[in-house]
């Protein structure tokens, strides 16, 4: 996140425009069971990356 000058909770809702809510739950959770797509294309368009880059599929999991 610092590369992209973003140095805590507060900073990456000011730049996603994510709730306080859903950043704790993505920071917390190890194994997240749902996760809304909006979420994750406002993360993407925040660190400007793919969306691959931030998920990874394991199937049987």
């Amino acid at each position: 996140m610092a590369e992209h000058r973003i140095d805590d909770i507060t900073g990456l809702m000011e730049k996603s425009g994510l709730s306080r809510n859903s950043i704790n739950k993505l920071y917390r959770e190890t194994q997240l069971e749902t996760i809304k797509l909006e979420t994750l294309f406002k993360l993407c368009d925040t660190f400007q990356c793919k969306l691959s880059d931030l998920i990874e599929y394991v199937p049987g999991e």
